[in-house]
C-alpha cells in the first residue's frame, strides 16, 4: 500500500507582505500592464504572474496577498516579480520585504474508502463537524499541527491552515494513526 504522505500535493500557498506605504491603485493599475482594478467589485488591484502562476492582491495600504502558487518557493518568486514591477513604476520597495506564509492548502489520498459516519462517532464531536446533507466531507480540526482536514468517503483529504509543507505530512500521520486506533483504517 502506498504511503499516504507520498500522495501529498500542494494545491495553493497564500502569503502576505507589505511595502510599508499607501498606494494610489488607480495610477498603479494604469501603469502596470495586465493589472485588474475594479474597486466596485474588489478593493484591491489584482496582478497575475505567469511563471510561476499566481495572483497578487495589492491593496491601497501597501499590503499584498499572493495566492495560487504551488510551492513556498513559487510564492516568494511571484512576490519578488511584483516588487520588481512596482520598483519599475518608481514605487520604493525595500530590498527584501518580509513575506509570511499564511496558509498552505494540500491534498492527499489515503488510498481506501472511509466510513465517515463511523469516523465522526469515533473522533468525537469536539474535533469534528459532519453534516452530510450540507457538505459531503467531514471537517476534522487538529490541534497539532494546527490545521483543518476535510476527509471524504473516497479516502481523499484536503488539509488547510498549514504554515509549512511539513504540517501536511504531520497531519496525515495523525489522521492515519487515529483512524487505525479506532479500527477504521488499514
Amino acid at each position: 500500500m502506498t504511503d499516504p504522505k507520498d500522495t501529498i500535493t500542494i494545491e495553493n500557498v497564500v502569503a502576505s507582505t507589505g511595502i510599508g506605504q499607501e498606494l494610489d491603485l488607480e495610477s498603479v493599475a494604469m501603469d502596470l500592464e495586465g493589472a485588474d482594478y475594479d474597486p466596485e467589485q474588489f478593493p484591491g488591484l489584482v496582478y497575475r504572474t505567469q511563471s510561476p502562476k499566481s495572483a497578487a492582491l495589492i491593496f491601497r495600504s501597501g499590503k499584498i496577498v499572493c495566492t495560487g502558487a504551488k510551492s513556498t518557493d513559487a510564492v516568494h518568486e511571484s512576490l519578488h516579480i511584483v516588487f520588481d514591477e512596482l520598483r519599475a513604476l518608481e514605487i520604493p520597495v525595500e530590498d527584501d520585504p518580509e513575506i509570511t506564509v499564511q496558509n498552505i492548502v494540500t491534498s492527499a489520498d489515503l488510498g481506501d474508502d472511509l466510513n465517515l459516519n463511523a469516523i465522526a462517532i469515533g473522533l468525537g464531536l469536539e474535533h469534528i463537524e459532519y453534516e452530510p446533507e450540507q457538505f459531503p466531507g467531514l471537517v476534522y480540526r487538529l490541534d497539532d499541527p494546527d490545521v483543518v482536514a476535510l476527509l471524504f468517503g473516497s479516502g481523499k483529504l484536503v488539509i488547510t491552515g498549514g504554515k509549512e509543507p511539513a504540517d501536511a505530512e504531520r497531519a496525515v500521520d495523525v489522521i492515519v494513526d487515529r483512524l487505525e486506533e479506532l479500527g477504521l483504517f488499514g
